[in-house]
This record gives structure tokens, C-alpha cells and sequence, in this order.
């Protein structure tokens, strides 16, 4: 199955028709339900929405070849503002709302975005899936115009140290709804998606609200985020709904006691870190159905699906990927880079995504086995981050000397060095103070989720014979139980 509508596109920017919104998102009839939260709307209320945030940004300044970032809990109001913002030709910088004032400066700072959307009214409670949001857009004069055709820009991690700026055209998008349609297993009209993943990331988005948009597929965003909200979101509908999640939340859903019968659950699918072993089984012993699983970037969206828990291990690519092993490195075809001015050949380089994501590629089938990451990123509950970024805001604060930053039994940990006091007394409390200090500065520049569990803090920091910070998470253990 292929995109509806006209297969030949005039030339745009950004290689996609210029009423794409419209054309692939928006169509259908007006009484058609297409997104729950709480309550159903349909295609005639979110195309008035829309209208209402297009006339908002407008007022704001925002114009074809402009630029606007949104800080906004997924949400009605989240998804009116994207698609307006879409719908005028301008380019969209989506900021996790979970981020720290201190982290949306940063990135403001650096995108230099021409308006700033956020909303007027407060956060979500915890654990509700979705929240009340009224997009405000505020004109930044010091704002600048897309620099390049594309729709959607993401940061990689977070909005300082090492993440990158992701970059992707309504072209590719519209290409990656297009891998989702040939899925036969993905869901399709007549059915209806639960989704639990964030609509901020690649899958929540694309494969969640975009996908569903677009398919006419029903989405519903669970009251809270509990194992009894999500069971409740899947049971109040009779037509054959899948959820789509990560696997934090399949593994909260199979630790469920007594589930209640769920006949119209056809199947979960997960992504955005590795499934651990037992958790399929488990699943499907819990509910009767499949956990499928997927493998993407925000780079590049869906890569290789699994969607039946019949390949695990593997995964067989999507339409149209072509995948390479390189040295034991997973690489993707793509024609050009997803990294807006970066020229850095270790992430692209010779028409090749680098992924930096171990694997193997079957040379007979061409089916994936994803093995983990090469770099310094992780996966906290489905959510990057970028152990480099924590390491570095912990390294600045003045009551840090040196810091090194693992992951290890799914959770970070810092260790720290601090400087000491000269008696044991005062030491004690100078560290207590520290501590507290470290802590503090934490909750002020780093979202929850990027977080360390735990910080341990150490007279000194265990080097190697040439003098560089030991970065094993036994040896540094080890010397944090022999430290006074």
C-alpha cells in the first residue's frame, strides 16, 4: 500500500507538496473520529484547532520559511500548534517538555527559533498521559528563518554538550508513513492504536500520531499512565486496538496481576531500546497476543520491524532500507545528511548514516540484529540520553573537580571527585553540603529522566596508568566501597 493521494508532487523545498498537512494528515470526513484524549475528536474539530493555532502563529510572525519551537506536553493543543505550524510551511524544533527552563534556554539559544510556543497553562500531573494545553506563541526578535527545506528538527539528547541537531524534510516523513502502510501487521483503518510512547520522539510521533493521522487509524492517549489507565484505554473501545509503547511499559503490563479479558488487543509493539530476554514470553503468556518490536532513529524513523515476535532477535528492514555492516557497526543508506551543519564523516559520510549501534546483517535474508549502542547513548524508559551531557553539566559545577558518568543495571551513576576540607569533621559536612549542592543544580539543568540514580562522591577519581579517568563500572564500584 502507497501514500493516497497524487503521486507526483510539485517541487518543493523540502521535496513534498506544500498542502502535504492537508493533503495526507487532515483529509477525511468531517465526523471522523481520529484522536482521544479523554474525550474523541474528530477530523472536523482538529482541522478548526489547526486553523485556530495557524491564525495564533500567524499574529506571532511566523510565515512560510520560518522557524518555531515547541515546548508543549503531548496534547490536543500540542498536536494543533505542530500542525499548524506545518500547514504555514514553517519549520518545526520540538522541545521535550520535560526539560528544565535551564535547558530550553540553551537550545532557544542555539536554534534561535523566530517564535516560541508554549503553554499557558501548567504541567501535567505525574503519570497523567496527556495534558491541558493552551499554545501560547511569543515572537523572539532575535530569531532567525529556516536556514534549510527541512519540517522537523529534534536534538539528539537534550539541548547542551554533545547532542546534535536532527533535521528531516516533509518528504522523508511522508517516505516513512509510506514504510508503515506496507507494514501488513501495522494497524490499519477499522482499527485503533493506544499509544504510550511521548508524541515529542520519533515513534510517539511518526509512528503513533502522524501515522495514525494519515491511516485513519483511531489514537488514544490513556488517561494516566498506569498499568490500570493503559488497560482501561485498551478495554473502552470493541475494534481491534494495538499499543504502542517501549518496553519499560510492556514490562509493566506483563507484571500485571489479573489483567481483565481484553479481546480486541491484537498486539503491542515496542521500540527505543533493546527488548530484554523473557520479556516477549512473557507478554504473550500475560495476554495472549504478540510484542512486537521495531528498531529506528530520529535520524531516519523506522528502520527493521519484528511486528509478529517471530524474528527475535532479528528484524527485517522496512521498504526502501537498505542496511550495511561496517566493522560491526550498523550503517543506512541516505542521500544526505540528517545533521544540518555538521560535517562530521564518523556520523555520515560517502551517502551512509552511520548509526553507532552495534549489529549484524544477515547476508542471505538482509534481516538486522541490533546488538546495542557503540557510543555514549543510552535508554532510560525509551528516552536518549547522552551519558557525555549528564558527565559534562556535572563537571561544571563549582562544587565538582572531575566527574565520569556509566550506565549499568539500567540505571546512571556519577561518581565524583570533590575537593576536601582539611579535618574529618568538616569534611564530612563540607561533602553533606556538596552533595546537596549537586543535587540541587541538578533538578535546575537536567530533565528527570537524565538524572543519575546515584552519585557517589570520592576524594579522587581512580585513573589508568596513562593518566585517564577509569570509566569500568566494577573498578569504580570497587574503589568507592574501599573510600572512607
Amino acid at each position: 500500500m502507497a501514500l493516497t493521494g497524487s503521486s507526483s508532487p510539485p517541487t518543493q523545498p523540502c521535496g513534498a507538496p506544500h498542502d502535504w498537512v492537508d493533503r495526507y494528515l487532515l483529509a477525511g470526513p468531517d465526523d471522523q473520529e481520529c484522536l482521544r484524549f479523554g474525550t474523541p475528536v474528530d477530523r472536523a474539530t482538529l482541522r478548526a484547532l489547526v486553523a485556530e493555532q495557524a491564525g495564533r502563529l500567524t499574529a506571532a510572525g511566523l510565515a512560510r520559511g520560518g522557524t518555531a519551537a515547541l515546548r508543549l506536553a503531548p496534547s490536543l493543543g500540542y498536536t494543533a500548534a505542530l500542525l499548524a505550524c506545518w500547514q504555514l510551511g514553517a519549520q518545526a524544533v520540538l522541545l521535550d517538555h520535560r526539560l528544565t527552563d535551564h535547558e530550553v534556554a540553551l537550545a532557544v539559544e542555539r536554534l534561535a527559533p523566530q517564535v516560541l510556543v508554549e503553554s499557558a497553562h501548567g504541567p501535567a500531573a505525574a503519570m497523567r498521559g496527556f495534558a491541558e494545553t493552551d499554545p501560547v506563541p511569543v515572537a523572539r526578535p532575535d530569531g532567525r528563518p529556516a536556514a534549510t527545506g527541512h519540517a522537523l528538527v529534534q536534538l539528539s539528547s537534550g539541548s547542551t554538550g554533545p547532542a546534535k541537531v536532527i533535521a528531516r524534510t516533509a518528504a522523508d516523513l511522508l517516505r516513512e508513513l509510506d514504510c508503515y502502510a506496507r507494514l501488513a501487521a501495522f494497524p490499519k483503518a477499522g482499527e485503533r492504536v493506544v499509544l504510550l510512547s511521548s508524541m515529542v520522539h520519533v515513534l510517539g510521533l511518526v509512528g503513533g500520531l502522524l501515522n495514525s493521522l494519515h491511516a485513519r487509524v483511531p489514537l488514544t492517549v490513556p488517561v494516566r499512565m498506569t498499568t490500570a489507565g493503559i488497560l482501561a484505554a485498551v478495554g473502552e473501545d470493541d475494534r481491534p486496538t494495538t499499543v504502542i509503547g517501549v518496553p519499560f511499559h510492556a514490562e509493566l503490563l506483563a507484571g500485571a496481576a489479573a489483567p481483565p479479558p481484553l479481546p480486541q488487543l491484537r498486539r503491542m509493539i515496542v521500540a527505543g531500546e533493546l527488548v530484554r530476554p523473557g520479556l516477549p514470553a512473557a507478554f504473550t503468556a500475560r495476554y495472549g497476543v504478540p510484542l512486537g518490536t521495531m528498531y529506528g532513529m530520529t535520524e531516519r524513523g523506522v528502520i527493521a520491524t519484528d511486528l509478529d515476535g517471530t524474528l527475535h532477535p532479528e528484524a527485517a528492514p522496512v521498504h526502501g532500507t537498505e542496511l550495511h555492516e561496517d566493522g560491526g557497526e550498523l550503517h543506512i543508506a541516505m542521500a544526505a545528511s540528517p545533521y544540518p551543519g555538521l560535517d562530521d564523516p564518523t556520523r555520515w559520510s560517502d551517502g551512509r548514516l552511520h548509526t553507532r549501534d552495534a549489529g549484524r546483517v544477515d547476508p542471505v535474508t538482509g534481516r538486522v540484529t541490533v546488538l546495542g549502542r557503540r557510543d555514549s547513548q543510552v535508554s532510560i524508559g525509551g528516552l536518549k540520553v547522552d551519558l557525555n551531557e549528564v558527565e559534562h553539566t556535572l563537571a561544571a559545577l563549582p562544587e565538582v573537580r572531575e566527574a565520569v558518568v556509566v550506565f549499568a543495571d539500567g540505571a546512571i551513576e556519577a561518581y565524583l571527585a570533590t575537593e576536601r576540607a582539611d579535618s574529618d569533621g568538616a569534611a564530612e559536612r563540607a561533602d553533606a553540603d556538596r552533595a546537596d549542592a549537586v543535587r540541587e543544580a541538578l533538578i535546575r539543568e537536567l530533565a528527570p529522566f537524565k538524572r543519575p540514580r546515584q552519585l557517589t562522591f570520592l576524594p579522587a577519581l581512580p585513573r589508568t596508568a596513562t593518566g585517564k579517568l577509569v570509566r569500568d563500572t566494577a573498578a569504580l564500584r570497587a574503589t568507592a566501597a574501599a573510600a572512607p
